[in-house]
């Protein structure tokens, strides 16, 4: 039969066909509800000309209308490519031309843009109007592709993802012991690869997944109503989360607070340890390329301050050239879509090089030291620097910018813009005038959220390279006087 994606609908569908697949707000759908929408939004897409081997870009906000949306272009053997909601028309209207699709499916909120496209409230209503018998999968192989995540990488060029059904279903195969009866709240954007990750993680044991904006009132106020066993937050999000106040929510049916993808400070780990004192937490670190690679279980998270863990069953570890982290797995992409030179790059004799530092203890448990390419995590978002210097030094008062990552407990970096002012114009350097500059050419989370200023940049004597970890040193070191 193959690890089909399809498949994992279709099968709670006949097992479990009342019971909620997924939630938001006031809206439910069932699984047997999810199923005949599949079928429907199938069908709707068939009719468009779209089959296997084809590719269908969607441009939307989170919700449940995106999921028959997912469900009908795996069962048709389409990969699923979802783009950024938070891009401006030039950036979407850039990274869907990367990826040249059959077809592209935007809602109410991200019309107007140049590109042809389909509606996705018509898509949907078309297809509520066509016959519900299953799809049937057209030959499919499990080694075909699924899906098409975007991601940046250190030029800022959008880079495809690319992940087969084999590898999806793998990722988000369940954890048989773990019992979250009352499902899972994802904070993350079904642009996300861990949103639809999660979700399929609690679609595999059958289980709803109940999706959430990233803020305190929605993530309690979902889990207090759905009485959901699981948390995962972004350490950023998580700060929000205990700062904010719970007295007035029944959170006795949390059983798990999980967090990851970012820096997790240990004191923010002990907060969440004493807020939900009945719960295991755990940190995962991963990727959009590489899955699950390392995981810290709750027994070491006081043990081992600082550690991402040991490497995920399943998973080759190893430290390369100067201290890279590779991991080996089955859960690895494909390759990057049409990028040949980076997915050489990034795949190496079957092992991915992920960028990041590392070093293991004499126990093997891993933590990550620092990156071996010029980007930037802020908030579980990657930035690269050149693509928002180049923006920045359009700006009026700007003489010489650079932008680096300052480390920060609530975001793991913050995005800050260091200038060097045009003379007599430092008063017109401001967080509010470059991010106004920024306004339509950046999404928001590229732009500065600080600003410095200084007289010069340091670089190197030979060959003039901005040195920004010595940039990072000096300006942390001011921060903490």
């Amino acid at each position: 039969m193959g690890l089909l994606v399809g498949n994992v609908i279709r099968n709670a569908a006949a097992v479990v066909p009342d019971r909620p697949a997924a939630t938001m707000g006031d809206d439910d759908l069932t699984f047997g509800q999810l199923e005949e929408r599949t079928n429907q939004a199938a069908r709707a897409f068939a009719g468009l000309g779209v089959g296997a081997g084809d590719r269908v870009a969607w441009w939307g906000e989170t919700g449940l209308a995106a999921m028959p949306i997912f469900g009908a272009l795996a069962k048709l053997g389409a990969a699923f490519m979802p783009v950024n909601a938070r891009l401006g028309v030039d950036e979407a209207e850039a990274v869907i031309g990367y990826a040249k699709p059959r077809l592209t499916v935007v809602d109410e909120t991200h019309e107007g843009a140049s590109f042809d496209a389909v509606r996705q409230a018509e898509l949907l209503a078309a297809g509520s109007r066509l016959e519900t018998g299953d799809v049937v999968d057209p030959g499919l192989d499990e080694h075909d592709p699924h899906v098409i995540f975007f991601t940046s990488g250190s030029t800022g060029r959008a880079k495809g993802v690319v992940l087969s059904h084999r590898t999806s279903y793998l990722r988000s195969f369940p954890n048989l012991i773990t019992d979250w009866v009352g499902g899972t709240v994802c904070m993350f954007p079904l642009f996300h690869m861990s949103g639809w990750s999660m979700t399929m993680n609690a679609w595999q044991m059958r289980l709803p997944v109940h999706l959430a904006s990233p803020n305190p009132e929605a993530i309690l106020t979902t889990a207090q109503r759905r009485r959901a066993s699981r948390l995962y937050c972004l350490p950023a999000i998580w700060s929000r989360v205990l700062d904010y106040d719970r007295s007035g929510f029944d959170l006795r049916s949390i059983r798990e607070c999980d967090t990851g993808t970012s820096a997790t400070p240990p004191e923010l780990l002990a907060a969440i340890k004493a807020a939900f004192p009945k719960t295991v937490t755990r940190i995962y670190y991963g990727s959009t390329e590489a899955g699950p690679a390392t995981l810290l279980g709750d027994a070491d998270l006081l043990r081992k301050p600082g550690s991402v863990g040991l490497p995920a069953p399943g998973v080759d570890l190893r430290l390369g050239d100067g201290g890279e982290v590779c991991v080996r797995s089955a859960f690895l992409m494909d390759g990057y879509f049409e990028q040949p030179d980076a997915t050489a790059a990034a795949l190496v004799d079957g092992w991915y090089h992920t960028g990041d530092l590392g070093a293991l203890d004499d126990e093997g448990y891993l933590s990550i030291v620092g990156r071996a390419r010029d980007v930037l995590r802020t908030g579980g978002e990657t930035v690269a620097p050149g693509e928002v210097e180049a923006v920045l030094a359009g700006h009026p008062a700007v003489g010489e910018v650079a932008v680096v990552g300052l480390p920060d407990p609530q975001w793991g970096e913050v995005v800050c813009a260091v200038v060097v002012p045009v003379d007599g114009r430092r008063d017109d350097v401001s967080v509010d005038s470059l991010r106004a500059h920024c306004e339509g050419r950046l999404a928001s989370f590229k732009q500065p959220r600080q600003v410095e200023l200084v007289d010069s940049l340091p670089r190197t004597p030979a060959t003039g390279q901005i040195q920004r970890t010595l940039l990072v040193e000096r300006l942390t070191a001011t921060r903490a006087t």
